[in-house]
This record gives C-alpha cells, sequence and structure tokens, in this order.
C-alpha cells in the first residue's frame, strides 16, 4: 500500500510527518494525546460531524471519549488549520483507486 499510496511518496511523506510533528508539539502543550487533538478538532468542525475512532484496547477507547471534554480555542483552531490547510499532504488516494460508492 505504501508503495503506491500518493501520501507516503518522497516530498509528501515528509511534508506529513512534519505536519504530524507539529501536531504533536500542539497535543503536548495542552496536555492531551495527537488522537484526542484530531478527535477534538473533528468535533470542532460542526454539529453535524461525527467522529467514529477504531479502537482495539479498552485504554484507547476511554482515550477517545475524553476528547469531547477538550475545548479547542480558536488559536488552536488557526494552528491546526496552519499545520494542514487542505488536510493530508498528498492525493488521498492513488490514480484509479478511487472508490465508487454505488
Amino acid at each position: 500500500m505504501r508503495r503506491t499510496d500518493p501520501r507516503w511518496q518522497p516530498g509528501n511523506f515528509d511534508k506529513n510527518l512534519d505536519a504530524v510533528n507539529r501536531l504533536t508539539e500542539i497535543a503536548r502543550y495542552k496536555g492531551i494525546s495527537v488522537s484526542q487533538l484530531a478527535l477534538a478538532w473533528l468535533l470542532a468542525q460542526g454539529d453535524d460531524i461525527v467522529p467514529i475512532p477504531g479502537s482495539r484496547r479498552q485504554e484507547r477507547v476511554a482515550e477517545n471519549a475524553g476528547a469531547a471534554d477538550i475545548a479547542l480555542t480558536a488559536a488552536d483552531l488557526a494552528a491546526i488549520e496552519q499545520i494542514l490547510p487542505h488536510g493530508g499532504f498528498g492525493e488521498r488516494y492513488a490514480n484509479g483507486a478511487t472508490p465508487v460508492w454505488i
């Protein structure tokens, strides 16, 4: 998968890794995990957005649920937007691999 996924290709991979490192700094400053930061960001996008995180371990379920109690400030949201203005770097799917929903 990583050989063909555009987000793992040279250039995009480095930009995405840098973004994760920068998001990790924000999360550390707030005393939360990067996963919680991502979920809190999703929850801040509006009442019509409902994240559905997957978890294999009970402690991760509790961690994910804790994201609902995290309030991101306007400055937090602006910092995240600056780091990832259009989402991850690179296309979501490789050419010809975009799913078709019937």
